[in-house]
């Protein structure tokens, strides 16, 4: 847009902005620039330009937003017509041969829309949510398609006996033309042919009967019919005065009754009217003669009753029903709605048929207050309780007690279809209210995924109660120290839980253990330490005290205040005796060991012991004398309590059980309960008893136990809330078979209703009802509706007026061919009328109205109906027959005596009802019986123990032939349709193991190591059993775990050192280097002490204490140290400028002048040596552990922490806990064993339809699916998931027509005549053609053949006249075609074609034949053609024949490439015939790629001989393996020889003779030269080594040249 001013300046306007406003819809605005600019380019002042035309820079818009999407979208046309691209260009299209296809375009309209009504908008508003669809795309234009005939048939017979005639050969049509193809040629060929000369005159002339005029009524009829019922009406009236009253009723009752059997139904309008034709005499050259010319003979009807045509007429329409889909939802199928209309007239004579009666359209229901439809959702009850025992095998559940089974599970529940509604909201959330719950519907209205049957669930295993080893029996104590008056005392000994059990510690044994004793305390001293021995006097040596070091204790050897033990005087001081320097010497007491027994009785005592040793002699008789042996050891008493050891015992808890103090109310409900399976309600109280036991006697008196840990005999518990029992109501009845009784089974039916358990009652609550299924009987069906046609009598023959046909030569008036019609009503089966539209709807074909009569002349020959076949003495034996007799004149008529034109008897053979059975088909599926089982409609249920295997049948379907072969029902051979075998469907056995073995001992004595248990293979699984679990390669499976063993659970016990050997004895002073001895054992570790010997392995032999030792005893006066101490323990970081100290201390000092060796011994701190450093190690997590009574389910998996020492050595763990390491690691983690679930299937369905209606193939199918899938070990799901069986075999029966008999001209030679067909019953067994067969047996089925109920018997024709040309009757259709473009892989359609040949008999009449014609349909699953040019030539022939063939091996013509085909190239003389070869350009006969010409002695092409073959051994062939390869495209470019441009050339040996050329026999030579030079270099290269590498190079680079060579000299 612009402006002009003065024709120098010009207004520009820009481009429009963007549409801005607040308002969304047309309240927008946008704006462009405006601007002046002079016509060559530069802008100006807008003053120059002519304001009055200056365009807008503002308007109005259209402003989107984001809710208009909705409003508006694109509408898009339809494609138009592809257009070829040549067409859209300039220029003259170019040529090109179509392959294919040619490229094209095609467009369509495209525009934004207002959706509510269609209107345009701009386009801007759709664009800003999508881009504009495209408005062009490619398209293919189909080639040309030629059009495409087969094969000529052979020659006809001439056409004449003598004389010149005509011989033709016809084809037909394959393939029409189309876009644009070529038309068809002539589909006939003529050729002259010559029989012979004619010996008498040729027959020139033939009688011609023409068609038949329509038929119509004579024109005189009505006039004199109306004269003739006026007459009839008044003389019935006169003569009516004349009868009396009762011949009078009888005259009406015939009139009455004739006017039924009249033809007077409103449905029919029958008048016969009159037709006639024309018999002409043609001669030969189709021209029309005088009939005279033609030879006399019985001259054919010229005239005939006929029915006049009535087409068929109807009411209107009636409006259309209510539409069957009476609710509303859109995602629902759409229902239907019909409307009929009546018959006013059925089509009588050739009249038009009845169109349709009634109309069908899909519909949506119209209106307001249309109610939403049902939709129906699945439900479930609640899940079974969880159940252990279904996920174990074959085996666990044999050798198992299946009680108090935990860990992973598999609960159930059923599913069941409901219809979803608003009421159902409240029962989703509570189902207290069981009304609510839907009603249950068959579960093929539910859609979508079933919900889970089964699920995987946890039973928690019991924690069992762990407790620790008993500890060491207390002191003598009070049982109450605030209350010590007169009471006895206890001993006790106590143990802990260590592992705290399900329930709490009430589930534990018994942790306190009692002794009664005497002289109870509550309080004690407790031994510390005792001072350095003092001797008395202030002595150097001699007798002394040890004053003793104690602390006040109570009985838990807690420290206390020492004013508690001011009740017991504190311990004296001890004597004690430090000796001289020449008194002996004595070690201190060791301490007391532990004591023999537990406790004391008359016979049993505990005694502990305590020993010293001698450490040096005394010196003669100063000194004081060392004690004999026994005073060196000491025994005492110990654990002198009786034997009489007492406990609480407790029983288990009983059921909780309301407490009567509280007032909380425990209701029933209906809520589902929590994740552990109960909801608390209210409190309640449980008890137990507990009771006083006596260790192996039983129970005594309470009073015999402490009351101080008696434990409590009640406590509060929650009571769980009852729940009462849930149900769905009662489903609908199940519908009865909407059947009528046709007479043929009186096994009454019945329906049935079920109803589901939602909730199972617990804690008490209201109990199911038994009955969950009601059944009751069917109505009794009514009788079935059937309709039938009833046919009245057959009226009087009614004979064309005898003033049309009295001209007709040989006519007479009261005889003659005519037409009858009889009434035809509608009945039901017991007789009563019915509406016509009844029968139309359910009975049979209406019966003929109108059939062909004869009233008999004078003249013709009458005979009686024929009688019944005689009866059959027996099957398979004699004959039956029937008979007639002449009647009247007839008899005495001698050519009606003729009983070759009028047999009075027939006879035909007995019928023979002999059948043979026998099987067809293969054997079914082995087949479980179904044991009476009910499919279920309602609920889903998780089959757990559905039969799977054991006996079964398995089935051959049986058939039935009768004596000809024919297919009959097997009841005729009194076979059930079966035969039954037994079979075997083999149970699956799981994997057998055996039972676990024992656990091993801890690999590790001290600190962590781990043990392991074992199983073995028993039995592989087989048949889809369990599978094992991975084995080793001994078929063992190992479970290995972590264990812990106490440092101190062995330990070292070393006896007291023996006495001295002195080796060197002074025996005087009895000292000197000597030896002493002890023993030291390996013994278990208890909290007494250590009890008992093992094995030396189990202790540390690093901690072993000395056996023996070697040292020097004290002699007298010397100084006597005590056995040294224990090392101190070395300091971190272990360094060796720390040290480690043991010391030692004087027990008798030295006389004087002698002194005592050192009391310190130190020794530096070596890493590893005597220092170590200590850290913690982790193990690795253990395998999932279960509890002993669970399969699998969530266990534990452990890891052990041990103290390592810096040498690798593990420790007690008491090493690191003393240097407070820290302890970062988890110990314990839950984890899952994944639970061995079997596959769970499906009940079998309801066996299928058969999949044939008759005949042997038929099949029944039953499927069943997967409902749980197989998880970890568990059963896999078995391959068969359907059966088959074969159907009972029913023969196929069906109509079929005969073939159309020869078109039949009665009287004459040609002209318009008719054909027929029968209609005839036939039986198959589905495969074959078939067998013919009585009507009868067909009578059920509905007349149509091929799915065509207009069934036509008859039909005209036109039987050519002698010397005329003539159309063939139609061809059958074709097969059919798809046209299609194979590069492009475009169908464009598929079609078939049939066509009419013209036949000709006269040569003198060519100019007068017909147009050929054909015609075309569309068809579906066309097949995709290619056509190519075919060759060959004959033995006796030199020129080649040459064809098209289509690729399914049909000869045709047409079809193949518009391009010179394979003939004698003109240049070739003579044509290239040899296979592999083709004549080139330069007309030269020559050979394809990868073959070489071989040419005659005359130099012409011989044959085309293969490339010769290279063969090449190969270095690694150490076999003597040749590779072979053909030499098809060399890589040395060649000589281009002319006619073959760029076609590579090769050697050839041959000369034209066939001999070797000259050249082949030099190559030959020269390469035995070449081959001479190269051995006397090999030669001279090993006689002197040290020639250069480059020459024996060359000599090998000319080895493959050799063997070139040599191959071309084999050849």
């Amino acid at each position: 847009m612009y402006c002009l001013f003065n024709l120098l300046f010009i207004c520009f306007p820009g481009p429009w902005g963007r549409c801005m406003g607040s308002d969304c819809g047309l309240g927008g605005s946008q704006s462009r620039a405006v601007w002046c600019a002079h016509v060559d380019g530069w802008t100006t002042l807008h003053t120059n330009c002519d304001q009055a035309q200056r365009p807008s820079n503002q308007r109005n818009c259209f402003r989107v937003c984001d809710w208009h999407k909705d409003l508006y979208d694109w509408k898009l046309g339809a494609w138009n017509e592809c257009v070829p691209v040549s067409a859209r260009t300039f220029g003259a299209p170019r040529q090109f041969t179509c392959s294919g296809g040619e490229e094209g375009i095609q467009t369509r309209e495209v525009g934004c829309i207002l959706k509510s009504d269609g209107s345009p908008a701009e386009d801007a508003i759709c664009e800003y949510f999508e881009p504009k669809p495209r408005l062009e795309q490619a398209c293919l234009i189909p080639c040309p398609q030629d059009c495409v005939v087969s094969e000529y048939s052979p020659w006809t017979s001439c056409s004449k006996t003598c004389g010149t005639g005509l011989r033709n050969r016809v084809r037909s049509v394959l393939v029409p033309p189309l876009f644009g193809g070529a038309a068809c040629p002539n589909l006939t060929e003529f050729q002259s042919c010559k029989p012979g000369p004619c010996t008498g005159p040729e027959g020139m002339y033939s009688l011609r009967v023409g068609p038949w005029s329509p038929c119509a009524l004579p024109q005189t009829r009505t006039a004199r019919q109306v004269k003739r019922r006026k007459g009839k009406g008044q003389g019935l009236r006169e003569r009516a005065g004349v009868k009396d009253p009762e011949t009078r009723e009888l005259i009406q009752k015939k009139r009455t009754r004739n006017r039924l059997n009249r033809q007077e139904s409103p449905f029919w309008d029958i008048q016969v009217g009159y037709q006639n034709r024309e018999v002409t005499c043609i001669h030969r050259n189709g021209s029309t003669v005088g009939r005279n010319m033609c030879l006399t003979r019985d001259l054919p009807l010229t005239i005939q009753s006929c029915v006049l045509p009535k087409d068929c007429k109807l009411t209107d329409w009636t409006i259309w029903s209510p539409c069957t889909k009476t609710c509303m939802n859109p995602e629902s199928p759409r229902g239907n709605r019909t409307r009929t209309r009546q018959v006013l007239q059925f089509p009588v004579g050739e009249g038009a048929e009845c169109p349709p009666l009634e109309e069908f359209e899909s519909c949506e229901p119209q209106g307001e207050s249309i109610p939403p439809c049902a939709t129906y959702t699945w439900r479930t009850t609640e899940w079974s309780d969880c159940r252990v025992d279904t996920l174990l095998s074959q085996q666990d559940r044999r050798r198992s007690n299946l009680t108090g089974l935990c860990g992973g599970g598999l609960q159930t529940r059923e599913v069941y279809c409901v219809q979803a509604n608003a009421e159902l909201l409240k029962y989703l959330n509570d189902l207290r209210e069981k009304d609510k719950a839907s009603r249950p519907v068959e579960n093929k209205l539910c859609e979508g995924p079933i919900p889970n049957r089964s699920q995987l669930c946890q039973i928690p295993c019991p924690i069992d109660c762990e407790v620790s080893p008993w500890g060491a029996w207390g002191p003598c104590t009070f049982e109450n120290c605030d209350d010590q008056a007169g009471k006895k005392g206890f001993k006790l000994r106590k143990r802990q839980i260590t592992n705290e059990p399900t329930g709490g510690p009430g589930n534990c044994p018994h942790l306190v253990e009692a002794v009664p004793c005497d002289e109870p305390t509550c309080y004690d001293w407790q031994l510390i330490s005792l001072d350095p021995c003092i001797p008395d006097d202030g002595k150097q040596c001699g007798s002394g005290t040890q004053i003793v070091q104690v602390q006040c204790v109570n009985s838990n050897g807690e420290k206390v205040d020492r004013n508690l033990c001011t009740s017991n005087p504190p311990p004296e001081p001890v004597p004690c005796e430090v000796p001289c320097s020449r008194d002996c010497v004595l070690s201190d007491w060791t301490s007391w060991s532990t004591c023999s027994q537990t406790c004391s009785s008359k016979t049993i005592e505990g005694k502990q012991m305590r020993t010293r040793s001698i450490l040096a002699y005394n010196a003669g008789e100063g000194g004081a004398v060392c004690p004999n042996s026994s005073a060196l050891q000491e025994v005492r008493n110990c654990n002198e309590h009786p034997c009489t050891v007492y406990h609480w015992q407790t029983g288990p808890w009983g059921p909780c059980t309301e407490d009567p103090s509280t007032s909380s109310f425990n209701a029933s409900v209906g809520v589902r309960p929590n994740s552990d399976g109960e909801v608390p309600c209210s409190m309640g109280m449980q008890t137990r008893k507990v009771i006083c036991v006596r260790v192996n006697v039983g129970q005594v008196p309470p009073k015999k136990c402490p009351d101080g840990p008696r434990p409590s005999t009640m406590r509060p518990c929650q009571l769980p809330c009852k729940k009462d029992c849930i149900m769905t109501p009662f489903s609908d009845w199940a519908t009865c078979p909407i059947t009528c009784d046709a007479g043929d089974n009186n096994t009454p039916k019945k329906q049935s209703r079920k109803r589901l358990i939602i909730q199972m009652p617990s804690n008490g609550g209201q109990e199911c009802p038994e009955v969950l299924e009601e059944e009751r009987d069917c109505e009794v069906p009514k009788i079935c509706p059937g309709f039938r046609w009833k046919t009245h009598k057959w009226r009087k023959c009614q004979l064309v007026p005898w003033f049309l046909r009295q001209d007709t030569p040989g006519a007479q008036e009261t005889c003659g061919p005519g037409l009858q019609t009889r009434a035809v009503s509608c009945r039901q089966l017991d007789g009563t009328q019915a509406d016509i539209s009844e029968c139309l709807k359910f009975a049979k074909a209406m019966p003929a109205i109108t059939q062909r009569c004869q009233l008999p002349c004078q003249d013709d020959c009458q005979l009686t109906n024929w009688s019944k076949f005689s009866s059959c003495t027996a099957d398979c034996v004699g004959v039956r027959t029937r008979k007639r007799s002449l009647i009247g004149r007839s008899k005495k008529k001698d050519k009606c005596k003729n009983t070759q034109m009028y047999p009075l008897s027939e006879t035909q053979y007995c019928p023979c009802d002999k059948y043979n059975a026998q099987p067809v088909g293969n054997w079914s599926d082995c087949i479980l019986p179904e044991g009476g089982r009910v499919e279920s409609i309602l609920g889903m249920k998780v089959q757990g123990d559905i039969k799977e295997c054991g006996q079964g049948y398995r089935y051959q379907a049986m058939v039935c032939y009768d004596q000809d072969n024919r297919l009959v029902e097997t009841s005729r051979c009194n076979s059930h349709g079966y035969i039954e075998e037994a079979c075997i469907i083999p149970c699956p056995s799981d994997c057998k193991l055996s039972e676990w073995s024992n656990w091993s001992r801890c690999s590790k004595s001290c600190g962590s190591g781990v043990k392991v248990r074992s199983k073995w293979l028993r039995e592989k699984p087989y048949n889809g059993g369990r599978p094992c679990p991975k084995l080793d390669h001994i078929n063992q499976v190992y479970e290995v775990v972590p264990c812990q063993s106490d440092c101190k659970q062995y330990v070292w016990v070393a006896e007291p050192w023996s006495v001295w050997k002195v080796s060197n004895v002074d025996l005087k002073e009895n000292c000197g280097e000597g030896v002493q001895t002890r023993r030291v054992r390996c013994m278990l570790n208890t909290i007494d002490g250590p009890s008992e010997p093992v094995e030396d392995y189990l202790c540390d032999p690093e901690e072993m204490p000395l056996g023996a030792r070697e040292s020097r005893l004290p002699c007298p006066e010397d100084c006597v140290l005590s056995d040294w101490g224990p090392w101190s323990r070395c300091t971190l970081p272990c360094t060796r400028s720390n040290y480690r100290v043991r010391t030692a201390y004087t027990i008798r000092p030295p006389s004087v002048g002698r002194e005592c060796p050192d009391t310190t011994e130190k020794e530096p701190c070596s890493l590893n040596l005597n220092c170590f450093n200590y850290f913690y190690n982790i193990t690795d997590w253990s395998t999932c552990q279960l509890s002993p009574n669970a399969v699998c389910g969530s266990g534990i998996k452990t890891r052990m922490l041990d103290c390592v020492r810096s040498d690798g050595k593990s420790v007690d763990i008491k090493f690191c806990e003393e240097m407070n390491l820290e302890k970062k690691w988890q110990m314990n983690i839950s984890c899952v064993v994944e639970c061995p679930v079997n596959c769970q299937l499906s009940e079998w369905s309801a066996w299928s339809e058969c999949s044939q209606t008759c005949g042997l193939e038929g099949k029944m199918w039953r499927q069943r699916s997967v409902v749980q899938a197989s998880q970890g070990d568990g059963r896999p799901c078995p391959s068969q998931m359907e059966q088959w069986k074969p159907c009972p075999v029913r023969p196929c029966y069906r109509w079929q027509y005969s073939p159309w008999s020869e078109c039949r001209v009665e009287n004459v030679v040609c002209g318009h005549g008719m054909r027929f067909r029968n209609l005839s019953c036939f039986v198959s067994d589905g495969d074959d053609e078939g067998s013919l067969v009585d009507e009868e047996l067909c009578s059920s089925l509905e007349v149509a053949v091929d799915g065509d109920k207009q069934i036509r018997l008859k039909e005209s024709c036109i039987l050519p006249c002698p010397g005329e040309c003539y159309l063939m009757e139609w061809s059958d259709w074709s097969s059919c075609v798809n046209i299609c473009a194979k590069e492009a892989g475009v169908d464009f359609a598929s079609v078939q074609v049939r066509s009419r040949a013209v036949l000709a008999q006269e040569p003198e009449n060519l100019q007068l034949c017909p147009d050929q014609e054909w015609e075309s349909q569309p068809c579906t699953g066309g097949e995709c053609y290619e056509y190519k040019w075919f060759s060959s030539i004959g033995p006796n022939s030199s020129r080649p024949l040459i064809w098209c063939q289509r690729s399914d091996g049909l000869n045709v013509t047409g079809g193949c490439p518009p391009m010179n085909p394979p003939e004698d190239n003109s240049s070739c003389d003579p044509p290239c015939l040899m296979p592999k070869s083709f004549c080139s350009e330069a007309g030269i006969c020559l050979c394809e790629e990868g073959f070489t010409e071989v040419l005659s002695s005359t130099g012409q092409l011989d044959q085309c001989a293969p490339i010769p073959i290279l063969e090449i051994p190969t270095a690694g062939d150490k076999k003597g393996d040749v590779k072979t390869s053909r030499a098809i495209n060399p890589t040395l470019p060649t000589t281009i020889q002319p006619g073959r441009n760029g076609r590579t050339w090769y050697l050839q040996p041959y000369g034209p003779d066939g001999k070797l050329k000259m050249w082949v026999y030099g190559v030959a030579a020269g390469a035995f030269v070449l081959l001479i030079f190269i051995v006397s270099m090999i030669y001279l290269a090993c006689k002197k080594p040290k020639r250069p590498q480059r020459q024996r190079q060359q000599n090998n680079r000319l080895k493959p040249l050799t063997l070139a060579y040599d191959g071309d000299t084999d050849m």
